[in-house]
């Protein structure tokens, strides 16, 4: 439901219906100082908007683009600030910005965060995100750690420190020898933790399309090709045979 003179904020590609009286805009995300190269690498760099210009209440569907749970967060209860992964925005309401930028926090943490959580998040309002599988909150105590695969952290507090449990594993994970980078969070802040991040999704799905079939999977298919070929055959032989008589 969106109010008059309210207005919400969603990532491009997620709205399924809207009311009549409710005004859709594309804008740039100002904030964004590396929106130039995002666009030349194919990221987008903008934003959709829905405003209600009138003095009725109306309404706008938004669908996650993969299945997962919804989030609402009130960012007022988190410090007024909270970092996300790109994947992870879905739509926010009213006094919240979108900033698809690098961390800034201190360089302690330079070992990750800013290529994991890419996006934070601004204000008091409401924001929506989205976690693959099931989710949980994960509150921690000043120096409490725990360690947790980076890809699952949908979002997390400012002041929790982030750092890679072992900086080797990237480049393990990006020359090879395993793609799973673990993280070391320290408290106090909180955490949320995702059971089924959208890459290894995509990535399960991919494989099972371009994978192979099998005779156990599909054994229709490979009788299909046995007879095409058999066909072929005796089409052959029999050109060959009437072309010797």
């Amino acid at each position: 439901m969106i109010k008059p003179q309210e207005k919400l904020t969603v990532k491009p590609g997620t709205m399924c219906y809207m009311s009549g009286n409710i005004q859709m805009d594309n804008n740039y995300l100002p904030e964004n100082d590396r929106g130039v190269w995002q666009w030349i690498f194919g990221k987008s760099i903008s934003i959709t908007v829905f405003f209600n210009p009138g003095s009725d209440d109306g309404y706008v569907g938004i669908a996650a683009p993969f299945p997962g749970k919804i989030l609402p967060m009130d960012l007022a209860n988190f410090g007024g600030e909270l970092l996300c992964q790109a994947d992870a925005f879905l739509c926010s309401v009213n006094d919240v910005s979108v900033a698809s930028t690098v961390d800034q926090r201190p360089r302690n943490i330079e070992t990750g965060a800013e290529m994991i959580l890419k996006q934070k998040l601004r204000g008091q309002g409401m924001a929506f995100l989205v976690g693959g599988g099931s989710v949980t909150q994960k509150i921690l105590a000043p120096r409490e750690v725990i360690a947790v695969d980076a890809a699952c952290i949908v979002a997390m507090t400012t002041t929790i420190n982030f750092q890679l449990k072992n900086p080797n594993q990237l480049r393990r994970a990006v020359f090879g020898g395993g793609n799973q980078l673990t993280a070391s969070l320290t408290g106090p802040g909180v955490v949320f933790i995702q059971s089924l991040p959208f890459h290894q999704l995509s990535q399960r799905i991919a494989s099972r399309s371009v994978a192979a079939p099998s005779l156990r999977d599909n054994p229709k298919f490979f009788i299909q090709i046995v007879m095409f070929f058999f066909v072929a055959y005796v089409m052959i032989v029999s050109s060959i045979i009437l072309a010797d008589v």
